[in-house]
């Protein structure tokens, strides 16, 4: 788990938590609710269970990808983070433009894995026609070869027409991150959505979510799981210094080696990841401008004097 896309990931227990909650949600066709601190990594592990980093970095509209349909980015699930302008409008075409992406992706693996042999049966065609257009008398009707020719090019096409049409819509399960900025409409479209998709939905907000669905009985009657982000244990937090290391950021090979510098970044941190992220970028920072190759409690308590940290 980290702040900056594309970097490393960390499959911390919170994560696995996480995975198994959405699991269970996609599964039983659920409305989920998950809800943690900022910075315990509740965005940064949808992303992830979602596989939100290739689905972005992926054309929909080419005409074929480098995946096949048992590795097509997302997996049936998508991501859909509310804006701070919203409209139950909105949010209706937004998901249903994830959606279609969706649906684009899955028939983009269906023709990487359809064309070779359309684009095969074609050439074959081709090659027979060729042979028989100054060889063949036509006045004696159309060869069996190349009648089998034709029929092996709308065999292909039908199977990649039935293929498409038996995908269907392949969206099992919709997050929804920074749920905090929907009012009752947009939290009522997304009641609709779920309602009209046979999909499960997880609603990923701050602490206090879940009194503040609880007043909407339409809604909190059909939440099925509920799950709370926490922030990571000092285990956990020593587990990472071993080995975890902030983008970008020169560090000491041995972050565990003074244990009063480790204890002050597990204080100072609480558990929370983007804080430590942020924490040992300051530390890493420090201890060029000073020249040091060893992390010490001094080199924390100075990082810690230039961040602003917020109760939580």
């Amino acid at each position: 788990m980290t702040d900056t896309p594309g970097a490393a990931f960390v499959e911390t227990r919170e994560y696995r938590r996480f995975r198994e909650f959405c699991d269970a949600c996609r599964r039983y066709r659920y409305i989920g609710l998950c809800h943690g601190p900022p910075g315990v990594g509740k965005t940064l592990s949808a992303r992830r269970y979602a596989d939100w980093d290739r689905v972005e970095a992926t054309n929909p509209y080419a005409d074929g990808g480098d995946f096949r349909s048992d590795d097509v980015p997302g997996q049936g699930c998508i991501l859909y983070t509310a804006t701070v302008v919203n409209s139950p409008g909105q949010i209706q075409g937004d998901v249903s433009g994830l959606r279609q992406r969706m649906r684009d992706l899955v028939r983009q693996a269906i023709r990487t894995e359809t064309d070779p042999a359309i684009v095969a049966a074609r050439r074959k065609l081709e090659t027979e026609r060729d042979g028989l257009l100054v060889k063949h008398d036509w006045l004696q009707g159309k060869p069996a070869r190349l009648k089998r020719a034709e029929a092996a090019v709308s065999a292909a096409i039908r199977t990649r027409a039935e293929r498409d049409r038996v995908a269907g819509d392949p969206t099992e399960l919709l997050l929804v991150d920074e749920v905090d900025r929907l009012k009752m409409l947009g939290l009522e479209q997304l009641r609709a959505i779920f309602d009209a998709g046979g999909i499960g939905l997880v609603l990923i907000g701050m602490p206090g979510l879940e009194r503040r669905l609880a007043r909407y009985a339409q809604l909190s009657s059909r939440i099925g799981f509920v799950h709370e982000f926490r922030p990571l244990g000092a285990p956990e937090v020593r587990t990472l210094l071993a080995g975890w290391r902030p983008p970008g950021a020169a560090l000491p090979a041995d972050l565990l080696a003074d244990a009063e510098a480790t204890a002050a970044i597990i204080r100072i941190t609480g558990g929370n990841f983007r804080l430590l992220d942020r924490l040992l970028t300051q530390v890493a920072r420090i201890l060029e401008l000073n020249g040091l190759d060893t992390m010490t409690r001094e080199a924390v308590e100075a990082a810690r004097e230039v961040l602003v940290i917020g109760t939580a």
